[in-house]
C-alpha cells in the first residue's frame, strides 16, 4: 500500500563503468560479423526517495552519463515515482534535440528501470509481478560462440551449455561465410540433436548470401536466423522472413529503441520473433514491445542483459525466452548481488525480492568507473 503522502525522487547517482573482455585465459577482442570489441560499457543508475532506492542500467557509452546529467535528472527530481508512464515519455521528449536513438535511448532505459524497480520496492513487491506476472519463469539460451573463436573455443562454451541444460544455444556468424556452414556444423555434433542452434549474423550477409547459407544451415539443424541482414533494410528482411526455409525464424529487434522501431518492424512483416531490450527501450518500451508483439501475433525474446529481463521477460505473455550472453552473464555476476537463478536451462526470477532483486557490488567495481555524476533535490 502506498503511504498517504507520495514518495518523491529525491536524488539520484549515476556511473559509468568500462570492463575489459579480455581476462586471464582470453586476452585478445572479441567479435562479431561486423565489428570487434575490447570492452564492455554499462550505465548504472540509483534513483533515492525517502523510503527506498531503485537500480538501473544500460549497456551504453559512458557519453549516456552526460545525458541522465544534464537532461534527465531534471525530469526525474521531485517526481512521484509511480509516474512511470508520464516519464519516460517526459525523458523522450527532453532529448529531442539531441536523438532518441542509441546514447540518449541507453540513458533513458537506465532511468526508466531505476524507476520501476524503485516503484516495486516502495510496493513491497517483486518487479515481474509488478508488471503482470505472466511466467514463473522463462527459457534462456546460451549465447556467444564469437566468430574469433577457435574450434576448440567454439565447441567447448557451447557444448558446456548443452551440457549444462540449455535447451538452446547461439553462434555468431558473418565474419567468413565460406566457413560458416563448417563451422555451424562442428556446432551441432558437439551440442547433439536434442538441443536448438541458433544463428547470429548481425546483419552482415547480404540478402541472397543470406538466403543461401539459411538452405545450408538447415543442414544441421539451425531453426533461429538473427539479423541475417541489418535490421535497417526492412525490405531485406521481410524477404527473407517470406523465403527462409521452414523451421528457421527470423529474429530482430535489439537494435529498436522506441516504440516506432518496434511497430515499423511488425507493420513491414519483417520478423518471425520480435526481439527487445529494455536497456535499449527501458521498461516501459519493453512493455510496449509486447503489446505490440501480443497484436501482431508473433513472439517475443529478450536481447542479453539476463540478470535483468528474468524478471521483465516473465511479466509479459509473448516473451519465450532471454539470451543468456556470455558477457554480460559475466559482467552481471560481478556488479550484482541477488542473481535470478538458472534451472534447468530457464531463469527464475525471485519473486520473494522486492523490486528485480539485484543490489549493487560497489567494492567489486570501483575499478572499472570511469565517470561519476550525483545530485541531491533541494526541496
Amino acid at each position: 500500500m502506498r503511504a498517504s503522502q507520495p514518495e518523491r525522487v529525491r536524488a539520484i547517482r549515476a556511473d559509468a563503468f568500462v570492463v575489459p573482455t579480455a581476462t586471464e585465459d582470453r586476452k585478445r577482442p572479441e567479435s562479431d560479423g561486423t565489428i570487434r570489441w575490447e570492452n564492455s560499457s554499462i550505465l548504472v543508475v540509483t534513483l533515492e526517495t525517502d523510503g527506498a532506492t531503485g537500480l538501473g542500467y544500460a549497456y551504453t557509452a559512458p557519453a549516456s552519463l552526460r545525458i541522465v546529467q544534464d537532461m534527465l535528472w531534471a525530469v526525474v527530481e521531485n517526481a512521484d515515482p509511480f509516474d512511470t508512464e508520464r516519464l519516460y515519455w517526459e525523458m523522450a521528449q527532453a532529448v529531442r534535440n539531441v536523438g532518441w536513438a542509441g546514447v540518449s535511448a541507453g540513458a533513458i532505459a537506465a532511468v526508466d528501470i531505476a524507476l520501476h524497480d524503485l516503484k516495486a520496492r516502495l510496493c513491497g513487491m517483486s518487479l515481474t509481478q509488478l508488471l503482470g506476472g505472466a511466467h514463473e519463469s522463462v527459457a534462456a539460451y546460451g549465447s556467444g560462440g564469437f566468430t574469433d573463436y577457435t574450434d576448440d573455443e567454439l565447441t567447448d562454451q557451447l557444448g558446456s551449455w548443452a551440457a549444462q541444460g540449455f535447451r538452446s544455444v547461439k553462434m555468431k556468424v558473418g565474419s567468413d561465410p565460406a566457413d560458416d556452414p563448417r563451422r555451424v556444423a562442428l556446432a551441432r555434433e558437439v551440442i547433439g540433436p536434442a538441443v536448438e542452434l541458433f544463428v547470429d549474423a548481425n546483419g552482415a550477409y547480404e540478402r541472397k548470401q543470406a538466403l543461401r547459407l539459411a538452405e545450408l544451415f538447415t543442414d544441421a539443424g539451425v531453426t533461429w536466423f538473427e539479423e541475417p541482414v541489418s535490421s535497417q533494410d526492412r525490405n531485406g528482411l521481410r524477404l527473407l522472413r517470406d523465403r527462409m526455409p521452414a523451421p528457421i525464424r527470423v529474429a530482430a529487434g535489439e537494435y529498436a529503441y522506441t516504440p516506432a522501431d518496434f511497430r515499423d518492424l511488425l507493420v513491414d512483416g519483417c520478423v518471425d520473433v520480435l526481439q527487445a531490450d529494455a536497456t535499449r527501450c527501458g521498461i516501459t518500451g519493453f512493455g510496449i514491445a509486447a503489446s505490440l508483439a501480443s497484436a501482431f501475433g508473433v513472439p517475443l525474446s529478450a536481447h542479453t542483459s539476463p540478470a535483468l529481463h528474468a524478471s521483465v521477460a516473465a511479466a509479459h505473455r509473448p516473451a519465450i525466452n532471454v539470451e543468456y550472453f556470455h558477457d554480460h552473464a559475466r559482467l552481471e555476476a560481478q556488479f550484482f548481488d541477488g542473481l535470478p537463478a538458472v534451472r534447468d536451462g530457464r531463469l527464475l526470477p525471485d519473486r520473494s525480492a522486492p523490486g528485480h532483486g539485484l543490489t549493487l557490488r560497489d567494492p567489486d567495481i570501483e575499478a572499472h568507473r570511469v565517470q561519476s555524476f550525483a545530485a541531491q533535490s533541494d526541496h
